[in-house]
């Protein structure tokens, strides 16, 4: 069972669906420990509520990135995390915590990616006027939402969408997806090979989707 840790800065929508896909069994693995650089983030409520340890680790406290980096590796690496969920985790991490955990960090970004890395993707994708939107879970490199996508969920940009309606159903999607990445690394599917991730077994999987696509608005 594979050793799961979260970091968070706000209310945790995505860390609950994590929760929840551990608790009705869908994921082997298992959640110990949330850390929050807000002492204030409801996730660490909802952590609380399934009595999974917390932390609160204010950057802050520290002098430099790197020695707040050091700190979050310190706590992970005491709980014995194996993989790490940035969930919302409104930092940018450096290569101290990221070669303490090589291909075992993963990440939620609410776009498309490569399109609007970066902080409020779903913003900029309504700015832009994209047909589709979307989310991206992978896994992190030395680079913002930069490294081997893992899943993705496309959704509609629908005529009367303002931009908290878009950005509601991207979340959606993201409470589906996150979960499923981590059910895939915690059940040892997940290969890396230089910018793609190869599923095993998805072949059996990828077969049923065919010419599956998605067009916005629908020909006519």
């Amino acid at each position: 069972m594979t050793r799961i840790g979260v970091l968070i800065s706000g209310s945790g929508s995505n860390l609950q669906a994590i929760i929840d896909a551990v608790e009705q069994g869908r994921v082997n693995g298992e959640l110990v420990l949330v850390i929050s650089n807000d002492p204030d983030a409801y996730g660490l409520v909802r952590a609380a509520n399934h009595r999974i340890p917390t932390a609160v680790i204010v950057h802050t406290d520290y002098a430099s990135r790197e020695a707040y980096d050091r700190a979050l590796v310190d706590a992970l690496q005491a709980a014995g995390v194996e993989l790490v969920c940035l969930a919302g985790f409104m930092r940018v991490i450096t290569p101290v915590f990221i070669n303490a955990f090589p291909e075992k960090i993963i990440n939620i970004h609410p776009a498309l990616l490569p399109a609007f890395p970066g902080t409020h993707g779903q913003g900029q994708t309504f700015a832009y006027g994209t047909r589709v939107a979307g989310c991206t879970v992978h896994f992190v490199d030395d680079q913002v939402d930069h490294g081997p996508i893992i899943i993705q969920a496309v959704v509609p940009v629908l005529p009367d969408d303002d931009e908290d309606a878009l950005a509601a159903r991207i979340l959606r999607c993201e409470h589906k997806i996150y979960p499923e990445a981590v059910r895939l690394f915690c059940d040892g599917r997940l290969r890396i090979d230089g910018r793609k991730v190869k599923i095993l077994g998805q072949e059996e999987n990828a077969a049923g989707l065919g010419e599956t696509y998605l067009i916005n608005p629908p020909l006519s």
